[in-house]
């Protein structure tokens, strides 16, 4: 009989039907079982899981990113959780290198592996608004030739020590959308864990393709990642987004609309909108209709 893994992951899907398979094939390849969380996907998502193997958690209504995978993560009992997005397939030996980095550093609470785009680019994250100054780097970061310490690790592909993500509550439930991996790191960080970027570990990642395209959703990405930015510069005392900003936006999307691009024009508009709703005390779970996290 095969030992347990020591890892569970967690997969959360809206609408993901087209890349899940992939996804999952290549996390029963490398012998880690999967939770999926199913944000009420129109597409048969979860259906797919559970054909897959997957342990299926079904949201009756879409509960963002950062509250389903915290949903997926009190569900498991596994010493690790690998937070995985949909549209990510992790390459064989991945796993095993991620595991290995994780006893060679036992300060490290997250680890991540090389994340590959498409393109063969290898996707970093250079610098972020809740990173301390000297921490951000301006272009485009070198490459680590090796494992090594960065200030952030990309949400779509991590390997977390569970009882420390439970310890700092997991991704902050205020947020639907966006920044809640960066919040994540930096209460990491600040709580005194390493973040490793592990060399030898890969994983796939089709940017972008995590959900269908739908009219509409632009509009509501937008909101959420303006709402995310005024909320996070409050929690961490940063200097709120400047008003100009929403009004340069409040003009592209008439000037959009004027010639009929409508994604552009849902795009500027929902940038204004989600900013002058968190300047107005309006919350992004509130705007979901979901009720606040006890």
């Amino acid at each position: 009989m095969p030992a347990a893994s020591p890892i569970t992951a967690i997969v959360v899907a809206y609408d993901s039907a087209e890349v899940l398979p992939a996804c999952l094939s290549a996390l029963a390849a490398e012998g880690v079982p999967a939770i999926v969380v199913d944000n009420a996907s129109g597409d048969g998502s979860a259906d797919i899981a559970r054909a897959r193997g997957a342990s299926v958690i079904v949201n009756t209504r879409n509960e963002g990113y950062g509250r389903a995978n915290n949903r997926g993560v009190a569900a498991s009992s596994t010493p690790y959780v690998l937070i995985v997005n949909p549209d990510v397939e992790i390459r064989r030996g991945a796993v095993a290198a991620l595991l290995a980095a994780a006893e060679r550093y036992p300060d490290a609470a997250m680890l991540a592996p090389r994340i590959v785009e498409p393109s063969g680019r290898v996707f970093l994250q250079p610098r972020s608004l809740l990173s301390p100054p000297h921490l951000n780097r301006a272009g485009t970061m070198r490459i680590p030739e090796g494992d090594a310490c960065l200030p952030f690790l990309s949400g779509a592909c991590l390997l977390i020590r569970r009882e420390v993500f439970a310890s700092l509550g997991g991704f902050d439930p205020a947020i639907f959308l966006f920044y809640e991996d960066d919040d994540l790191c930096r209460r990491m960080r600040d709580s005194g864990r390493a973040l490793v970027h592990v060399h030898e570990a890969e994983a796939g990642h089709g940017r972008g393709r995590s959900t269908a395209p739908m009219p509409g959703r632009r509009f509501k990405a937008r909101w959420h990642l303006a709402w995310s930015e005024g909320y996070v510069s409050g929690k961490y005392g940063l200097p709120r987004p400047a008003f100009v900003k929403i009004l340069e936006n409040l003009a592209k999307a008439a000037g959009y609309g004027l010639m009929l691009r409508r994604e552009k024009m849902f795009a500027h508009a929902g940038s204004a909108a989600g900013a002058l709703a968190w300047r107005h005390g309006r919350t992004a779970i509130g705007r979901e209709g979901l009720e606040p996290s006890p």
